[in-house]
Parts: structure tokens; sequence; C-alpha cells
């Protein structure tokens, strides 16, 4: 049975189509117009002053969510990123109705192929292999090619001894594809393993919201687990908790700040220190220039 279509060899790289992207004009992560509603304070906020505060609220604080090439162009240095396994695109394996129609769709509207981005750049000039996921493709579910890419990064990473970082952002397992989907965290998850059996170094970055099967799989595997300031994280949501355990949950609860008081995370860091500390960790863990 297809799962998923790769129309060329193993870890390809197609610098010409990456270039057209790069030039190509990505749409930010914002809704079209002047004026943008946080969903933090709920007041309007000048479109030009939220993108310049790399898509946080000047007066509340809150983080917007960030499309994969935003993100990439805040993280890498400027021009190092290429794209690897750009061509694994997810199929139809359970022939669910209207599925491949709205991979289409949202291909379009996000200037993605799939729900992650996967390749390699340099970051303050340290190499590193990177993935990042795209939470408006379909919620940055968790389908056949994004398990496949996951998986492909890390063998990648592994390859060529380059740290791992990746960046999760996910409603969980796409239940279009069943329980292809839910294969895909062991799959992940045995490829990760691998990469720090040769003892390289693995940095999760969960953000907002990173929930199901990839909190339950890649992103909580990290050697060392990093998130934005009140990033949402779990697996489960909390009616679903509290309806289970019968008891009402604290209000931060599943945020950033309650998993690293609970020892769940490393550190939370503001977006606009985001590079830097992670070029002081890839330094300080022997990154290669």
């Amino acid at each position: 049975m297809a799962i998923f279509k790769k129309k060329r060899n193993y870890f390809t790289l197609d610098t010409h189509s990456v270039e057209k992207k790069e030039k190509a004009e990505v749409k930010p992560s914002v809704p079209e117009g002047m004026w943008h509603k946080c969903r933090g304070c709920e007041k309007m906020i000048l479109k030009e002053d939220l993108l310049k505060n790399h898509l946080v609220c000047p007066r509340c604080g809150t983080y917007e969510r960030m499309g994969a090439w935003d993100r990439i162009r805040l993280i890498a240095d400027e021009g190092s990123f290429r794209e690897v396994n750009g061509n694994i695109v997810g199929m139809n394996p359970l022939d669910f109705p209207g599925y491949e129609e709205k991979i289409e769709k949202v291909q379009k509207k996000t200037k993605s192929f799939e729900g992650i981005l996967t390749g390699y750049c340099t970051i303050n000039g340290i190499r590193v292999a990177m993935g990042v996921m795209e939470p408006s493709f379909i919620m940055g579910s968790m389908g056949s090619a994004v398990g496949e890419k996951v998986a492909s990064l890390a063998e990648f990473a592994e390859f060529y001894n380059l740290p791992l970082l990746i960046f999760s952002a996910s409603g969980g397992a796409r239940m279009q594809e069943g329980i292809v989907s839910l294969m895909q965290m062991t799959k992940a998850s045995f490829a990760i393993r691998k990469h720090s059996d040769k003892g390289l170094l693995y940095i999760s970055i969960p953000t907002d919201p990173t929930t199901g099967g990839v909190t339950a799989s890649f992103a909580m595997l990290g050697d060392i687990i990093i998130a934005e300031p009140k990033t949402l994280i779990g697996f489960a949501g909390r009616r679903v908790i509290e309806g289970t355990i019968r008891k009402e949950l604290p209000s931060d609860f599943q945020s950033a700040e309650f998993l690293l008081h609970h020892g769940f995370l490393d550190a939370v860091v503001k977006r606009e220190d985001m590079k830097d500390y992670l070029g002081k960790l890839l330094q300080l863990h022997g990154g290669k220039r």
C-alpha cells in the first residue's frame, strides 16, 4: 500500500526550487489587512507593528502563531537554509473523501507541500539539521509524510554528524490517515534514538500549540527541550482530562511555565532571544562552524 509519494532519491536537495520559494512572496502568519485583533488582549494592533515585533503583541505580550518560513527567517542565518526531502508528499491511504483536494488547497495557502519543512542551515555560524512544523497546514497534524520527513531528517543529521533541531507545532495525528498516522510516532522516535545513540545533540522546541501524538513522540524526546512563553503543550485537551479524573485543573495547566515548574521543560525563552540562546547551546555542545 502506497502511503506517501517520493519523486526522487533519498536526501534530495533541489536548490533551484528552494531559491524560488525564498524569492516568492510568503504571506505573513496573520490575516490580511492593516489591523489584527490580538487573541490575548483582543485589542486591534497595526499589522506592521506586529510584524516588527516578531508576531508578539506589543501591548500584552501574546505570541501569535508563526508560520514555518517566518520561523526559518527568524532562526536561521540569512540565506543559509536549504530544504531537503521537500519532494515527500502525503497520499490518501484510506481513500478519505475530499482529503486530496484539501491537501492541494492548503499547499497553495501555506506555500508548503506538507506539515513540516526540513533542511539544514547555520545558526550563528554553526551547522544544524532543522525541521519546522507549519501550524497552518491542517493544524500541523502528523500524517505519513510528516513522520517520514522527521525520520529522514534525523537520519540525515546522523549521517552528517549534525545537531538536530525541531520546532513542533501540531494538533496531533492526522485523522484522515487513521492508524497510518499513529505509526509515525514510532518511526520518528526510533530515528531520533539512532541519532542519540551516535552521541549527537537533539534540541526540541515545542511551539504553540504542540499536542497529541507529536507531544507523545519526538517533541518530548529532546536532550534539551525549550519553549516560548505561554506555549500550549499537552496530549489530551483540558476538558477530556477533567472529565476523566473528575477534578478541576489549574488555570495554567499545560502552559510552558507550568511544565517548566514541574520539570518537563529545561527553559522558557522569549521569541526575540531564541536564536542567540540556541546558538550558545550549540556552541557549548561542540557545534561546528
